[in-house]
């Protein structure tokens, strides 16, 4: 219901009460029943025992479930009671659930933290009686008394108002203070951060009192809307998700493809069929990447650890990955792109700018800071409480090395007459050391202007008065909020209508919430990684364009919106046109979310700051939300996928740098474990193919992929990040992990691993095992150049530069996985007890010159490889 639009009568008719007696006990206990608690939803969290199962949807992961039940139901047929195969694999799954629960994100507590912003006791009128009543109790209809530095406890249509002002950052993201006004009866359909005669949850009273009639409670509320906008908001599945989703079902459907095409060949052949189905789970083993997900996880937690340093606390791991695919970056202006603390900038003794040090600057701020409510903080001298605009003028005052107190002590107020947003003035009449008195008035420029005679203590002239008017109109357009100051000294204080007249005009005072300073390079480092950055606020256009111009953000050809401009747009429109807006003013929480949205329509992955409530919604719904760690509300952090720590906006710029670093890396990791499991899986096609014993067995294969593939693999995942990567565009969203050229190349190095292989079989078999049919030393060479030519074949994937072109040592983890994997080989092939669980021989001197020969062959593949991708770029 839009109570705002309503006259009070009509309001406190509709709700059936007396404003001097409030609503009598019994009647609160039945609306207490009727509309409930005054508190927000719980959102259902899920248990930890449903994300274990949760981990098991991956197609992979099924498929090798399925590969563990028939290789237990083989042995228990066989009755060898040779379990080790469907056991390790098994432990794999399982250890791959229990890694994947542990990284997964807790649940959402945006909406435990929307419940804090509540004040636990309220001041209400009930039997005609003021009473502290706990804020769940509130119920429409309740009187409600408001008074400087309470926290508002549910909506409320202002009945009575003196000088009230509330802060509403936490709902519209701007931090200048709102007055009130109980007389107001508004249109309809106005944003937010203009219902001038409410009070809304989650506020604040920044300055007088006022009589209020509660109109909405609990979800019902405009923090109740935000909070209902954050629960049906769903965290998109990030473009890494997506594209090993994507891989996963691709190399799942071949898997089942190639085994059960293997499988029926060989029963066709009349292959024994537990003999045919143990071929099918190695060829299923050979081609899925076991520790594929546990890899990627790990390399995600290091990349985690890496950007704490860089004060980005990472709270949902996939987010890492995603910063570096990031395509825009939607930015709330208050708090992000600005310092949120509304500062005095410029200083106007007539029309000319005046600074620190001259006696004009300092006489201008004196008279403003008398004329004002704000004090100064008693510990910390640089910091003032009270209404945002006079905290601005207060702080400059007490830049000057000034003492407030002694001021206050040296000309006393003996009189207010409060601010009134009908006469846009506030004055204050202080006595003076010699008996007199001075009045000092502070406003609007044009209203101040008519009440002034004097310019510099001589008659004002219309020329003056039209240069006064100029200024004031020139720093409107700079977004500055503007201030007149004028004083006039009388002998005695006569009738309150004559106070505010002949004054003397002082000057101007221009205040802002100014730009962070790194803000501006932030912006341009993102334009130079072809990211768009965007502002989004609850702020005036005009305010806002001034920002974003100063910032780089918005430029000579982009377009700025307001959110009433935005409610007439259609969604197919809007996605049409969203490029073309640089700067998104006056919007609400949901013009949020469908900004974002729309961006994420055109295939934009969208990172959105901000630190208000009204930030939340928006902050889910993209696709990386970074919120503010000093300034940002619970709200926001806990709808975050990554916190600031600093409320640095250019922090993000860095966290976007390690965020491509990292997907670059992973990309390697997936690039190198894919053509790994593409060399086994031809290993074992090309022997069934020729009719030869399998060369690689399941347990042989298990140890490849877990051990010798995931040490190199997690080294390819810490390599230095290319000092370019911030010069290149980010990899769109629909493409897939690999390019048409890389798939080809991962398939040409898989194949090349294979061939290797099966030769290391063929001699070992051949010239070693004299043909016998149980080929031990020839599977232990097969096994072994396997393991050894993909440890190899990682250092291949470093760099696509030549390995003889880069550092050796700039990787250091690289080279400590290298030695690593040799030793462990050559151990499970040395030692007897570990031989015999691994089904290998060891080998003689000759055989293991054969296998370090074939095992550092990829090397000369892919340095051929590279030669021709480059000189294919070249031309």
């Amino acid at each position: 219901m839009n109570w705002h639009s309503m006259p009070r009568e009509k309001v406190l008719e509709k709700l059936k009460v007396n404003t001097e007696r409030g609503l009598s006990s019994t009647t609160a206990a039945q609306r207490l029943i009727q509309y409930g608690k005054n508190k927000l939803k719980e959102e259902k969290k899920k248990s930890v025992v449903f994300k274990f199962f949760s981990q098991f949807k991956d197609f992979m992961t099924i498929i090798l479930l399925i590969a563990a039940g028939v290789s237990f139901f083989a042995a228990l047929i066989e009755k060898k009671g040779d379990y080790l195969d469907p056991i390790i694999i098994l432990f794999i799954v399982v250890m791959n659930a229990v890694i994947g629960t542990f990284q997964e994100t807790k649940a959402e507590n945006a909406i435990i933290a929307l419940k804090k912003l509540s004040s636990p006791k309220c001041n209400v009128l009930r039997d005609s009686t003021n009473k502290l009543v706990p804020s769940e109790e509130i119920i429409p209809g309740d009187i409600v008394i408001l008074s400087a530095g309470d926290l508002v406890s549910a909506d409320c249509r202002l009945l009575e108002t003196n000088n009230f002002c509330t802060k509403e950052s936490s709902l519209t993201g701007e931090s200048s203070s709102v007055k009130k006004d109980a007389n107001l009866t508004l249109k309809e359909n106005i944003p937010i951060a203009e219902l001038k005669n409410m009070a809304l949850s989650s506020s604040i009273v920044i300055s007088g009192h006022a009589k209020a009639v509660v109109v909405e409670t609990g979800m019902n509320t405009q923090v109740g809307k935000i909070a209902n906008l954050i629960s049906e908001s769903e965290n998109p599945k990030t473009p890494l998700q997506q594209k090993l989703e994507k891989t996963s079902k691709v190399l799942g459907i071949i898997v089942i493809a190639v085994s059960l095409i293997v499988f029926v060949l060989g029963m066709l052949q009349r292959i024994p069929f537990l003999e045919m189905l143990m071929i099918s789970i190695s060829l299923a083993v050979a081609a899925i990447p076991e520790g594929l997900i546990a890899v990627v996880s790990i390399i995600l937690a290091i990349g985690v650890r890496k950007m704490s340093l860089h004060k980005a606390i990472i709270r949902k791991l996939p987010a890492v990955e995603t910063l570096g695919s990031a395509t825009v970056v939607c930015s709330d202006k208050t708090g992000t792109l600005t310092q949120n603390k509304m500062t005095v900038t410029r200083v106007i003794f007539g029309t000319l700018q005046v600074n620190k040090g001259n006696p004009e600057y300092e006489k201008i701020l004196t008279f403003a800071t008398l004329c004002s409510n704000a004090k100064l903080d008693e510990k910390n001298k640089n910091v003032a409480v009270g209404e945002p605009t006079e905290t601005a003028i207060v702080e400059a005052f007490g830049k000057l090395g000034k003492s407030q107190e002694d001021l206050i002590n040296k000309y006393p107020k003996i009189k207010e007459i409060p601010f009134d947003s009908k006469r846009k003035l506030m004055t204050t009449v202080h006595k003076l050391p010699n008996g007199k008195y001075r009045v000092i008035t502070k406003g609007a420029p044009d209203v101040l202007l008519n009440i002034c005679d004097l310019y510099n203590g001589k008659p004002m002239s219309s020329r003056s008065r039209d240069e006064i008017v100029n200024k004031n109109e020139s720093m409107a357009q700079e977004a500055l909020r503007v201030l007149a100051v004028a004083y006039k000294d009388v002998d005695s204080i006569g009738n309150e209508k004559e106070i505010e007249k002949s004054l003397n005009f002082c000057g101007l005072l221009g205040i802002i919430d100014p730009p962070r300073k790194e803000a501006k390079d932030a912006v341009k480092r993102c334009k130079e990684a072809h990211i768009k950055p965007v502002m989004i606020t609850g702020d005036y256009v005009i305010t806002a364009k001034s920002i974003a111009k100063e910032l780089g953000i918005f430029e000579e050809k982009d377009k700025a919106i307001t959110g009433p401009e935005l409610e007439k747009m259609d969604d197919k429109t809007l996605e049409k046109e969203i490029f073309n807006y640089s700067v998104f003013a006056r919007v609400s929480p949901e013009h949020k979310v469908r900004i974002v949205k729309a961006f994420q329509k055109n295939g934009a992955v969208v990172a959105m700051t901000g630190d208000g409530v009204n930030d939340a919604p928006a902050l889910k719904a993209a696709d990386i939300g970074c919120a503010m760690g000093k300034t940002g509300t619970e709200v926001a952090k806990s709808a975050a996928d990554m916190v600031l720590t600093d409320d640095n906006f250019s922090t993000i710029v860095e966290a976007i740098r390690q965020g491509r670093g990292i997907f670059e890396n992973i990309r390697k990791t997936v690039h190198f474990l894919i053509a790994s499991n593409v060399g086994e899986l031809i290993t074992i096609l090309s022997a069934f193919a020729l009719k030869l014993p399998t060369p690689l067995l399941a347990i042989q294969l298990l140890w490849v992929n877990l051990v010798t593939d995931s040490f190199p693999a997690l080294a390819l995942g810490v390599e230095p990040i290319d000092k370019n990567i911030m010069k290149r565009p980010a990899v769109k969203r629909e493409k897939g992990l690999f390019s048409k050229t890389e798939w080809t190349n991962v398939a040409i190095e898989g194949a090349f691993i294979g061939i290797v292989s099966m030769l290391a079989f063929s001699i070992g078999r051949i010239f070693f095992d004299n043909l016998n049919p149980v080929p031990k030393i020839g599977r232990t060479m097969a096994f072994m150049v396997s393991s050894l030519s993909q440890v190899v074949h990682s250092i291949n994937l470093r760099s696509d530069k030549s390995i003889f072109r880069i550092s050796l040592f700039s990787n250091m983890k690289m080279v400590f996985s290298f030695l690593v994997c040799i030793i462990l080989q050559t151990i499970v092939v040395s030692i007897p007890a570990l031989s015999a669980i691994f089904k290998a021989s060891a080998l003689n001197f000759n055989a293991w010159v054969i296998v370090l020969l074939l095992s550092f062959s990829p090397l000369i593949l892919v340095e051929f490889e590279k030669a021709f991708n480059r000189r294919k770029i070249d031309d």
